[in-house]
């Protein structure tokens, strides 16, 4: 098994923008736990970055300091920094070509928002053949609302992962992941 982490959109609009993340003391942490956890085994690391191209855009605008990356995923090192415009990390992105030109066979998903770009970069690595893991407590939300009802973030988060456990993915805590993936990992 060859694994890539995939750090999708951990981006400061989380933290000081318009989007809160209801779980960011744990997921923060988490994600930085994995992300230092792949460098010290030799699992590559794709840091992703959402944009939003709109040109009156009040989140992700390109430049703004909400749209930088967290700084303390930024100093951590990665291999590869994605841009994307879409919810789906593979939208239009050179992600599939760079996983697969590593031999990588399973994705592992941290970042935001569960419910959005992780779920659905989730779903788009399982239609291309990919493996995927993703790391419940990596990982986190806002409340939606929506004319069809509400959610809190915890139970959007919930939810998400009780879905991706159907089907999708192996869902597991971040302290379980790096367990396994010293022991399978090359």
């Amino acid at each position: 098994m060859s694994r890539a982490l995939v750090v999708i959109d951990v981006q400061n609009e989380y933290f000081q923008g318009r989007l809160p993340i209801y779980n960011t003391e744990t997921s923060l942490p988490n994600i930085l736990k994995a992300m230092d956890h792949a460098r010290a085994r030799g699992i590559p690391i794709a840091v992703i970055q959402h944009t939003n191209l709109l040109k009156d855009a009040v989140t992700f605008r390109k430049g703004s300091p909400e749209w930088e990356l967290h700084p303390e995923v930024a100093k951590r090192p990665h291999d590869v920094l994605i841009e994307k415009n879409m919810p789906g990390s593979f939208t239009g992105t050179e992600l599939e070509n760079w996983l697969r030109n590593k031999g990588v066979d399973t994705v592992v998903i941290a970042g935001y928002m569960a419910h959005l770009c992780c779920d659905t970069t989730s779903r788009q690595a399982v239609h291309l053949g990919f493996s995927v893991e993703f790391l419940a407590d990596a990982t986190g939300t806002i409340p939606l609302k929506t004319d069809w009802g509400e959610l809190s973030a915890e139970e959007l988060h919930r939810n998400v992962l009780i879905i991706q456990a159907a089907r999708f993915s192996k869902v597991l805590r971040t302290a379980d992941w790096v367990e396994q993936a010293v022991s399978v990992q090359h």
